[in-house]
C-alpha cells in the first residue's frame, strides 16, 4: 500500500507542478487583451474568458497536492497541542473527512460534465467555446483529492507522513509549508 500512496502523492506533486505555470498563460491572455484593447484599439471576445476558463485547472489541480503538504486553511487549536495518538487520530479523522469531502463532490460534479458534453453546452458569450473541458477538472481534482487523502493515511499509519515527523517529502515544493 505505501508504494501506491507514495505514487499518488508523485502524480499529484507532476499535477502541482505543471499547473502552476497555467498562471504565465492567463498573464499573456491578460497582457494580450490589454495591449489589444489599448494599443490596437481591438478588443478580443476571447482571452478574458479563456483566462477565466484556464484558472479553474490552475486552482484545482493544486488542491491535492497541497492537501499533502498541509498547505490548505486550518483551524488547529486541538491539534497543534496535540501529541502521539492523538495528533495520529485527529489527522486521520481530518483525511478521512477530505476524503469524504471529494467523494461528494465527486459524485455531484461527474453528471454536471456529462450533461455538459452531451448538451453542448457552451458559454453563451459571443466566443461561446464548449465549456465540459474546462467542467472536466472538477470531478478530476475531486478523484485526486479523495486518492490523496487515503494516500496521506496509509502514510500515516505507516509513520511515513512527513506531517507527523515520518519520511521526508522530497518534492521541491515541501519548502512551502514552512512559509
Amino acid at each position: 500500500m505505501l508504494p501506491l500512496s507514495r505514487g499518488i502523492t508523485a502524480l499529484n506533486r507532476g499535477l502541482f507542478a505543471a499547473a502552476k505555470w497555467l498562471v504565465y498563460a492567463i498573464v499573456l491572455l491578460m497582457l494580450w487583451e490589454v495591449l489589444s484593447r489599448y494599443l490596437l484599439a481591438a478588443p478580443t471576445s476571447w482571452a478574458p474568458e479563456l483566462a477565466t476558463l484556464v484558472f479553474g485547472p490552475f486552482f484545482l489541480l493544486g488542491g491535492p497536492y497541497l492537501l499533502h503538504l498541509g498547505g490548505h486553511v486550518a483551524v488547529d487549536i486541538v491539534s497543534a497541542r496535540a501529541a502521539g495518538r492523538l495528533a495520529t487520530a485527529l489527522t486521520l479523522v481530518g483525511l478521512f473527512l477530505a476524503a469524504a469531502f471529494g467523494l461528494i463532490l465527486l459524485w455531484f460534479a461527474a453528471p454536471l460534465v456529462w450533461q455538459s458534453y452531451s448538451y453542448g453546452e457552451t458559454s453563451y458569450s459571443a466566443w461561446n467555446p464548449p465549456i465540459w473541458p474546462a467542467r472536466l477538472f472538477l470531478p478530476l481534482a475531486a478523484l485526486l483529492l479523495t486518492l490523496q487523502a487515503l494516500a496521506d493515511a496509509v502514510a500515516v499509519l505507516h509513520g511515513s507522513h512527513p506531517g507527523l515527523g515520518g519520511g521526508p517529502d522530497t518534492g521541491p515544493e515541501t519548502s512551502m509549508k514552512a512559509q
